[in-house]
C-alpha cells in the first residue's frame, strides 16, 4: 500500500475529493459587519488561503441565532439572506472555493459562551454561568424542549442557505463548549427531560441536527463534525463518551470528524491549562509525536472505533509529525494559527522547501512575569488568555483591510482594539448606521 502524504488526495463518504491532507481549521474571523454580512475583508481573507495549498478551508463561526454570537462580526445566518447578504455570501464562497478548494461553512450556536456584551441572558441547556471571572459572561436560561427543536432546525436552515450560496460543506461545532457541546457536558446540562442526563440524551441535539441536515442537503454535500475528544473538567464528558458520539455520527453519514477539547473554563484547544490545576488534561505519551499534537492519543484510539476520516487539529507545526499523524491513521491534519501571520504558509509544506511551520503561541505564551499569561492571580490569567487569543483577530483585521499582519503587536493592545470594535458592532446592532471592522 502506498504511503499516504500530506499531498494525498482525500475522497471522502459523500464523493467529494480533497485534493490533499491539510486544512485550514476554523479561526474566528470577526470580518462580517454588525448586521452579520461577509465584508470586502472577508474575501481578501479566503482570497490568500485559497492559494495556499490546503485542500479544505473551514470558516470560523458562521452563527445560526443573531443573539448568540461566538463574538461581535461573526457572519450570521438566522433567516434567508437579503439580495446584498446573498452577494456578499456568493463572493466569499467563490473566493475560498478557488483553486480546486474546498470551502465549509463552521455553522455554531455559541449557547452560555455568548459574551454578556452581546446578550446578558444567552440560552443553554441549563442555567449553569461559566465558572471564569471577570464577568464577561451573563446569566445563562435553561432552553424549553421548543426551543431546542427550534434551534434544531435553525441549523439544517443554515446548512441549506450554505449550498444555495455555494459552499462545498458544513461543519456542525459540538466542540469547545459552545451550544451543541455543553449538551453533552453534563456540568453545564442539568436536564432531566429527553436532552439530558444519559449520554444518549445529551447526544440528541447534535444528532438530530446531523440527521435532519442530512436529510435536507442530500447525500453529496458534505457534512463535518468537531467533536471535543473530552471537556478536561471533572464530571465534563468524558473521552468514553466522546468514542461512542463518534460512533453515532458514523451511522449518521458525517464525512469527516474532526477531534478537538475542551471550552472556554479548560482552553486545551488552545495547549492552556485551565482555571483548575487538578482536572485532566491530555493524555501524553513519551513519544515526539504526542508532545507535538494535543490530541493524538485520542484520535489513535478513536481510529480503532470507526472508519470514518478523522481530521486531528491541535498543535502540529511539523512536517515529520503531520507525516506521523498520518501513519497512524489520521486522515487530515488540521492547522489554524500558523496560518494567521502567512496565510500561504502551508504551501511551503506542501513544496517541500520548509518542514516547520511556525509556532506563533510559543511566542505569545512565554511573556514572562507577575502580569504575564502564567501570572499566580486567576484574573490576570484569564486577562492574558484572552489577549493572547485576541491578538490573532487583530491581525485578521490586518490582513483584511489589505495590511500586512504584525507579529511583534502587544496582545494587551490587540485586546483594547478588538473589545472597542466590539461594542461598536453590537452598538450599531441595536439601532445605529452599519458597521465594518474593516
Amino acid at each position: 500500500m502506498a504511503t499516504t502524504t500530506i499531498q494525498t488526495p482525500l475522497t471522502l463518504p459523500c464523493g467529494a475529493v480533497l485534493k490533499n491532507r491539510l486544512a485550514k481549521a476554523a479561526m474566528t474571523e470577526g470580518l462580517a459587519d454588525s448586521r452579520g454580512v461577509p465584508t470586502l475583508g472577508l474575501v481578501r481573507l479566503y482570497e490568500g488561503w485559497a492559494q495556499g495549498g490546503c485542500g479544505l478551508l473551514i470558516t470560523g463561526n458562521v452563527i445560526i441565532d443573531a443573539d448568540h454570537l461566538e463574538r461581535p462580526g461573526n457572519v450570521i445566518l438566522s433567516a434567508s439572506p437579503t439580495p446584498e447578504a446573498e452577494a456578499a455570501l456568493r463572493a466569499w464562497t467563490q473566493a475560498g472555493t478557488a483553486h480546486g478548494t474546498h470551502l465549509w461553512a463552521q455553522i455554531s450556536h455559541a449557547g452560555r459562551q455568548t459574551q454578556k456584551l452581546v446578550n446578558p441572558t444567552p440560552k443553554a441547556p441549563s442555567a449553569v454561568k461559566l465558572g471564569l471571572p471577570g464577568g464577561q459572561f451573563g446569566e445563562p436560561q435553561a432552553m424549553s424542549a421548543e426551543e431546542v427543536a427550534a434551534t434544531i432546525s435553525a441549523y439544517v436552515q443554515a446548512a441549506r442557505t450554505c449550498q444555495a450560496v455555494g459552499f462545498t460543506g458544513v461543519q456542525i461545532h459540538a466542540a469547545h463548549g459552545y451550544l451543541l457541546s455543553s449538551f453533552l457536558n453534563p456540568l453545564a446540562n442539568q436536564r432531566s427531560d429527553l436532552y439530558g442526563g444519559p449520554l444518549e440524551n445529551r447526544a440528541r441535539p447534535l444528532l438530530d441536527v446531523v440527521r435532519q441536515t442530512r436529510a435536507a442537503v442530500g447525500p453529496s454535500f458534505a457534512i463535518g463534525v468537531k467533536l471535543n475528544s473530552s471537556d478536561f473538567q471533572k464530571g465534563g464528558l468524558t473521552t468514553e463518551d466522546s468514542v461512542q458520539v463518534a460512533k453515532w455520527l458514523q451511522e449518521l453519514g458525517v464525512d469527516l470528524l474532526e477531534v478537538s477539547g475542551g471550552n472556554y473554563e479548560a482552553p486545551e484547544m488552545m495547549g492552556m491549562e485551565g482555571l483548575d490545576p487538578t482536572a485532566p488534561r491530555p493524555t501524553k505519551s513519551a513519544s515526539t509525536l504526542a508532545r507535538e499534537a494535543y490530541f493524538i492519543d485520542f484520535a489513535r484510539a478513536l481510529r480503532r472505533q470507526v472508519t470514518m476520516p478523522i481530521m486531528l487539529t491541535g498543535g502540529l507545526r511539523t512536517l515529520s509529525g503531520m507525516q506521523a499523524a498520518l501513519d497512524e491513521g489520521v486522515d487530515v491534519i488540521g492547522i489554524a494559527r500558523p496560518l494567521t501571520i502567512d496565510l500561504k504558509a502551508a504551501n511551503a509544506l506542501l513544496d517541500g522547501t520548509q518542514d516547520h511551520l511556525p509556532a506563533w503561541e510559543q511566542q505569545l505564551q512565554e511573556r514572562p512575569g507577575f502580569f504575564g499569561p502564567k501570572s499566580p492571580i486567576k484574573l490576570i490569567r484569564t486577562i492574558q488568555g484572552f489577549a493572547g487569543i485576541y491578538w490573532y483577530y487583530s491581525q485578521f483585521y490586518r490582513l483584511g483591510r489589505g495590511q500586512p499582519a504584525e507579529p511583534n503587536l502587544s496582545p494587551l493592545k490587540a485586546m483594547g482594539e478588538v473589545t472597542g470594535l466590539s461594542k461598536r458592532l453590537i452598538q450599531a446592532r441595536r439601532g445605529g448606521p452599519p458597521v465594518s471592522p474593516v
